[in-house]
């Protein structure tokens, strides 16, 4: 298969194309610059999609970076950094003369509300209640074609974890330094995936035709802040019992944004386990001890 991914050149990215390619599809990206084997986003608004047998959406800037200030300016990049890649590609992918027969898109489990108590799966309402929710929203609206030429899937994915990148990276320090511990309660689900199952969720879903509409892209075993951080410390071999307190959490990400972090759902991968993929990581233990090795 020829396999067209938006955002290759990031953390998920690479895995992906790597994992692709592996199985013997041969996969282009689209990056901001050129290079061998990529176009650029540019090239794809000028001259429309290159020939390929299905395309994929990683683009996006990351948002919980905690360089960046949670301003408008930041604000608007999230949502252009998103939006406009993800139209640009359904735009091309309606106007090519052979279209691709699948398109996915990974978006994210902010979907859903958070909830100490709620458990979520694809079906479950969400999408309208603060601004991540009316983004992902918004962002899956922008990626719809109509008719049926196209198979189009969605992967909601949780907080990935993988080696040098991702969430994992701003964590390791204090956790090494024996300084980790639960952010805010520690009680509030964190839906988490390893990235080698991500990626494997979207190649199957690239790979079966019987695949499509929302898929979460979460491990099967659920676990909450605090849970994490004890299989974080224990992964390697540290204590993790310093709690990271809500105000200061508040005060790196602002309030709107440490959101993401204080409060969590859980969130259950019921259809991308009927679907047939079977997970390498669906253990939080291993999973971690993987990342980290």
């Amino acid at each position: 298969m020829r396999v067209l991914v938006g955002g290759g050149t990031g953390f998920i990215g690479k895995v992906l194309a790597q994992l692709l390619r592996g199985r013997g599809h041969e996969v282009t990206l689209v990056s901001r610059q050129p290079g061998p084997g990529r176009i650029t986003w540019d090239e794809l608004a000028a001259s429309g999609l290159p020939e390929c047998d299905a395309a994929v959406n990683l683009a996006g800037e990351n948002i919980l970076n905690p360089l960046r200030r949670w301003n408008e300016a930041f604000q608007k990049e999230v949502l252009s950094s998103r939006l406009e890649t993800t139209q640009m590609l359904a735009k091309a992918i309606m106007k090519a003369p052979q279209p691709p027969q699948a398109w996915v898109l990974v978006t994210g489990v902010a979907y859903y509300q958070p909830s100490l108590t709620a458990e979520y799966d694809e079906d479950s309402p969400g999408g309208d209640f603060d601004f991540f929710s009316n983004l992902v929203t918004k962002w899956e609206t922008a990626a719809r074609l109509p008719g049926e030429s196209t198979r189009q899937v969605v992967v909601r994915s949780g907080v990935v974890l993988g080696r040098g990148g991702g969430a994992i990276s701003h964590m390791l320090l204090p956790f090494r330094l024996g300084l980790g511990g639960p952010i805010g309660s520690g009680h509030q689900f964190f839906p988490w995936i390893h990235i080698g199952d991500l990626a494997g969720i979207l190649t199957h879903a690239l790979e079966a035709n019987h695949v499509q509409g929302v898929l979460n892209g979460v491990a099967p075993a659920s676990a909450t802040n605090a849970e994490f951080a004890q299989a974080l410390g224990t992964a390697l071999g540290r204590p993790a019992l310093i709690p990271l307190p809500s105000t200061v959490v508040q005060a790196v990400f602002g309030r709107e944004r440490a959101i993401m972090l204080l409060e969590g759902q859980k969130v259950i991968p019921r259809r991308t386990l009927a679907t047939g993929y079977q997970y390498a990581f669906p253990e939080l233990g291993p999973a971690l001890k993987e990342v980290v090795s």
